[in-house]
């Protein structure tokens, strides 16, 4: 164990420092050159960006195919490459105008993006066959937290052996940025900075490094440097990003004009420009132009630019940052456009995160600054949304939804124009359907969606607003579906793959109601393109395990439950329906590792403390099995299985009354061909024949031929 491969979270001192001691230290070959996570460079994805870059042009030469599969993570993550693939899976959403892309992405967008990456590092190295490969990372006390949240996965999934990490930060940046934490008792989605310190935390070798050369700033005191020498200096640090920690730049920095220091930027900007680094318009190009001549011009202009961009691909972290300092520099008196596109898109990428009460004070500061119709009837909507969609559990409010989108509503119908009056109205009746639907109105909320669709088709061109008949027709599948009228709901989707057809999620809906239809085959091929043509998320796996496992394939359900696993590993549920395949299987020292897992997440969990009391009697802990499925029925008296499980126990002790009792309320939450046959067993033992009889004949008439069945039916017939 002493030699076993490890990642490494190299910390503090200046960057010099830390390349000289990892230049000492012992490590594989480098996959690419050291990169660098500030997103001052790249924004959201910098590092990212590179390894990606890095990897795609060597994998284009070697391993086309394997490029070819992750073209989703290649666009978003490195988006100058996008002319250089062949794009095979781009939905309809990036097709249309940037200002028809209402399609928004969710907050875990950057985490599958991240798994995808992850999935082409891994096969990119299998397939190289070369050996363990090295990734150095710098600056992540300074890393946007999708880069935040990347280096994390990959020190999870990543065996160190296959690329070892090694993570590099200063002392600098937020406090307690990279601190050791844990996520046990997180619940929902964990922020970046908490996954990548619970990561460095299980996985990495943290070593401290000391700041070299410390009698430097007496030197600099003692002999300031000439004018010129100042000026180069500084011109180095500026054409750097503004990313180096070394002492003499940020000194020379520090000590021109600021006249001087914006001549740099706008150079600096312009040189970037003319470069066309797509990315860079994400970091380097908004960091310059806010320390220009122009901030509130060309620096707002850049900040917006960045900021739609990281909105439409699902960077909500990053969008917060840019807007925020956009909303520095646009005034709402002076430059309304501007600082309401920057609130509006603050918002909204707010909300995505489950931030809602920020939102919310946002739409009211918006409200008060302007008398603009636009922006009242776009707040009114969003803030009705917020009460309905995406405040916390706790603050989910219909009733306080229904006047914001009245008046939402109010607004649309007074528009001039016929057919962006029309398209208003619309969209509103989409808000109001959902209000509906979440106060238990399913009949109406069809009804309105059902309007919307019908205004749309009257009064707008064929094919325009192809996202939002989408958006209508989704909302009419769920609505139907929730109706009971499944047929109705897979015609929907059926036509929303004719709409969209490289869209998985559209394939994985249409998956799940084939498969409520019966109709696993179909069920199967449509999970199969809606993996082909998405980014990597458990839901998809976690479905077509139980799909498989109610089929009786075990050894494919495991398969799957693992990816479940491998994807989120606080996905309680696979712990749950894996522990007890295993279970089932005799795999108990796996199946208890899972339960264990399970119950770290969820101590009380009564599916889990159920496999427990199985596990617990099988190897002969009759006292620990019974606690066990006490404390399940007592957390959930409607699970029929501990209550099965528990009678069991209660026959071997010499109990048949009380293992009758068990199977009656077993039996109570639904007819079960195995539980009548355990109930038959213990009438048996109870001395009532006849009762035993009885329920072996209906337990025969649900799984009719069962050879155990006949045998104990032929076993009471001798008996009486």
């Amino acid at each position: 164990m002493a030699n076993q491969p490890r990642h490494y979270l190299i910390r503090g001192g200046l960057r010099a420092d830390r390349e000289q001691f990892i230049a000492g230290m012992d490590l594989p070959p480098p996959l690419i050159p050291p990169v660098d996570a500030h997103a001052r460079l790249r924004g959201p994805y910098t590092a990212g960006s590179m390894i990606t870059r890095r990897i795609t042009e060597a994998t284009l030469s070697s391993h086309p195919r394997l490029a070819l599969r992750h073209d989703i993570e290649i666009r978003a993550l490195a988006p100058e490459l996008r002319g250089t693939i062949p794009i095979l899976r781009e939905a309809l959403a990036e097709t249309v105008p940037p200002d028809q892309r209402t399609r928004i992405h969710p907050r875990l967008r950057t985490r599958r993006l991240a798994h995808g990456l992850t999935d082409f590092l891994r096969d990119y190295l299998t397939e190289l066959d070369a050996g363990p490969r090295a990734l150095v990372i710098e600056n992540l006390q300074h890393a946007d937290p999708s880069d935040r949240e990347l280096v994390a996965i990959l020190l999870r999934r990543l065996d160190a052996s296959l690329l070892t990490v090694i993570a590099c930060a200063s002392d600098a940046g937020p406090a307690g940025s990279l601190s050791t934490g844990s996520l046990s008792a997180v619940s929902g989605p964990a922020d970046a900075a908490r996954l990548l310190a619970d990561a460095l935390s299980r996985y990495a070798v943290w070593v401290r490094v000391p700041r070299r050369r410390a009698g430097d700033a007496r030197q600099r005191r003692a002999a300031p440097p000439r004018s010129r020498d100042v000026y180069v200096l500084a011109a180095r640090y500026v054409t750097g990003d503004g990313v180096s920690d070394e002492p003499a730049l940020l000194d020379a920095y520090a000590r021109l004009s600021k006249s001087e220091r914006a001549s740099l930027h706008d150079a600096r900007a312009d040189e970037l420009e003319r470069a066309a680094i797509a990315s860079a318009q994400l970091g380097a190009i908004p960091y310059h132009r806010e320390r220009g001549r122009d901030p509130a011009g060309a620096g707002v202009r850049a900040l917006r630019a960045a900021a739609g961009h990281c909105f439409a691909a699902g960077f909500h972290d990053a969008v917060v940052s840019l807007a925020a300092r956009g909303r520095v520099l646009a005034d709402p008196g002076r430059d309304p456009d501007n600082w309401w596109r920057f609130t509006s898109l603050t918002a909204g990428s707010l909300a995505a995160l489950g931030r809602g009460r920020e939102a919310e004070a946002l739409y009211d500061a918006a409200r008060a600054a302007s008398i603009d119709p636009a922006v009242h009837r776009t707040a009114a909507y969003e803030t009705a949304m917020l009460y309905a969609r995406h405040h916390s559990p706790a603050d989910l409010d219909p009733a306080r939804a229904r006047p914001w989108i009245n008046e939402a509503t109010a607004f649309a119908g007074t528009l001039p124009d016929a057919a962006e009056r029309a398209f208003q109205l619309a969209f509103t009746s989409n808000g109001r359907a959902l209000i509906e639907m979440r106060q238990g109105c399913t009949a109406r909320a069809l009804e309105l969606v059902d309007s919307g669709v019908d205004l749309l088709e009257r009064e707008l061109p064929p094919g325009s607003h192809p996202l939002d008949r989408c958006a209508l027709l989704a909302n009419r599948a769920r609505l139907l579906a929730l109706a009971g009228r499944l047929d109705d709901a897979l015609a929907c989707h059926d036509a929303l793959v004719a709409l969209d057809p490289t869209y998985g999620e559209y394939h994985f809906e249409r998956g799940n109601l084939l498969h409520l239809r019966g109709r696993d085959d179909d069920a199967l091929a449509a999970y199969a393109q809606a993996e082909r043509l998405s980014l990597p998320f458990p839901e998809l796996h976690y479905n077509r395990a139980d799909l498989l496992a109610a089929r009786g394939e075990q050894s494919a359900a495991l398969a799957e439950l693992g990816r479940v696993l491998e994807l989120d590993p606080d996905f309680l549920d696979a712990y749950v329906n894996r522990g007890g395949i295993l279970a089932g299987r005799g795999d108990t020292a796996a199946a208890w590792a899972d339960v264990n897992a399970g119950l770290v997440i969820d101590p009380g969990n009564p599916y889990l403390l159920s496999i427990l009391g199985q596990l617990e009697a099988a190897r002969g802990q009759v006292a620990a099995a019974r606690a066990a499925f006490d404390r399940a029925i007592a957390a959930s008296p409607g699970l029929a299985a501990a209550w099965a499980n528990r009678a069991a126990l209660q026959l071997e002790a010499g109990d048949p009354e009380a293992a009758v009792a068990d199977l009656n309320r077993a039996l109570e939450q639904g007819e079960d061909s195995a539980l009548l046959f355990n109930r038959a067993i213990a009438h048996r033992a109870a001395g009532r024949l006849h009762d035993a009889t009885a329920d072996a004949e209906r337990a025969l008439t649900l799984r009719p031929g069962d050879q155990e069945t006949l045998a104990l039916l032929s076993e009471l017939a001798n008996q009486r």
